[in-house]
C-alpha cells in the first residue's frame, strides 16, 4: 500500500539542553537520517522542522504558528502529499527501521491508525500510520492545533497497537540512548 511519510523534527530538545536531538548521531546516522532511512518506500516525504543536510531528498515545511507543538506540526506537514495513509514519526525513533514501518501499513486494516507500542507498552501516537481521511478529520475537529496534545488529537480515532517493540521507543533523554 502506498504511504507519505510525515517526521516531525521541529522541537526545542530542551531535555538534551538545546542539543538539535534530530542531528544526534547513533551508528554513523543522524536521528532523523535512521527515521528518513526506515521510511525511504515513502511516495513522499515531508519533514516538519528546519532545512538540515539529509541522507535523501524530502520536503520541508515549517509548523504554523511556529514552535506550536506536534499537532501543529501534524496539521502543516498533512498539506504535503496526496497517498491516503499517512506515517507520522518523530524524528527520535532510532531503532525503527523498513519492516517496521511496513508492518505499520500493513496492519492498518479498516481501523483509522496503526501504531507501535514501546517496550514499556505504551502506544506512540508519533510512530504511526493513519488514513489521511481520519487525520485530516481529528485535525479539523481540534480547531486552532497550537499547543493541543496529540493524544487529545486522536482521542476518537479507531487505533490499534502493535506488540511491545523496541522499533517505538524513542529518546527523550540522554539515558534513553543507554537502554
Amino acid at each position: 500500500m502506498d504511504f507519505d511519510a510525515l517526521v516531525l523534527a521541529g522541537g526545542g530538545s530542551t531535555r538534551f539542553g538545546g542539543v538539535d536531538k534530530a542531528m544526534l548521531v547513533l551508528d554513523g546516522a543522524t536521528l532523523l537520517d535512521r527515521v528518513l532511512t526506515a521510511t525511504d518506500a515513502a511516495v513522499s516525504t515531508v519533514v516538519v522542522g528546519p532545512v538540515r543536510t539529509t541522507c535523501r531528498e524530502v520536503g520541508w515545511t515549517v509548523e504554523d504558528p511556529p514552535s506550536g507543538g506536534p499537532v501543529a506540526g501534524i496539521a502543516a506537514g498533512l498539506a504535503h502529499g496526496s497517498a491516503a495513509v499517512v506515517v507520522v514519526l518523530s524524528c527520535d525513533l532510532p531503532w525503527l527501521t523498513k519492516p517496521d514501518v511496513a508492518r505499520l501499513v500493513d496492519g492498518l486494516g479498516d481501523h483509522d491508525g496503526h501504531g507501535l507500542r514501546d517496550t514499556d507498552g505504551r502506544g506512540q501516537q508519533l510512530a504511526t500510520a493513519y488514513r489521511r481521511t481520519a487525520l485530516a478529520e481529528a485535525i479539523r475537529r481540534i480547531g486552532d492545533p497550537r499547543d493541543k496534545s496529540v493524544r487529545r488529537l486522536v482521542a476518537d480515532l479507531d487505533l490499534v497497537w502493535s506488540d511491545p517493540t523496541r522499533a517505538g521507543d524513542d529518546v527523550d533523554t540522554w539515558a534513553d540512548f543507554d537502554d
